[in-house]
């Protein structure tokens, strides 16, 4: 596994952050910038994390990245894939940015519920939820890369 890095390009970061925001931007200035991101990342304003969640795919959908595809699995039962679309469609109409989630190999059956709980949370919950799963994401990619 490896150390978190001293320094990373905006390059680096877009591929773990799923592109170039102006998140990545303000990582790519900072040293050890992985170690930073969860608090970078909440200082942002709310349309910054908009942005950032939003700029991954949505789980059960059609990927954005070649990673994308492989940590979300190939679960394609289509009745969990409608699931899926029908629960990130109300996950999107309640709070207005994508819904993210540490996926960790774990099949898309297996992320049914964790959807629907996260749908319990408030706005502001949820939020610090999903950049904390969204920073996650970027420092395993980073670790098993």
């Amino acid at each position: 596994m490896r150390e978190l890095p001293g320094q990373l390009t905006a390059e680096q970061l877009a591929e773990l952050f799923e592109g170039r925001t102006r998140f990545v931007e303000r990582l790519a200035a900072l040293d050890d910038p992985l170690e930073h991101a969860r608090e970078v990342a909440l200082e942002l304003s709310e349309d910054e994390q908009k942005e950032i969640l939003d700029a991954h795919p949505p789980i059960g959908g059609t990927p954005t990245s070649a990673r994308s595809a492989r940590e979300q699995g190939a679960d394609g039962d289509p009745a969990v894939l409608a699931e899926l679309a029908e629960l990130n469609r109300a996950y999107e109409e309640k709070f207005g940015f994508r819904f993210v989630v540490f996926v960790n190999g774990r099949p898309r059956r297996e992320i049914v519920p964790v959807l629907r709980e996260r749908l319990q949370q408030t706005r502001t919950q949820e939020l610090s939820t999903a950049v904390d799963q969204l920073v996650q994401i970027a420092v395993d990619r980073w670790r098993s890369s």
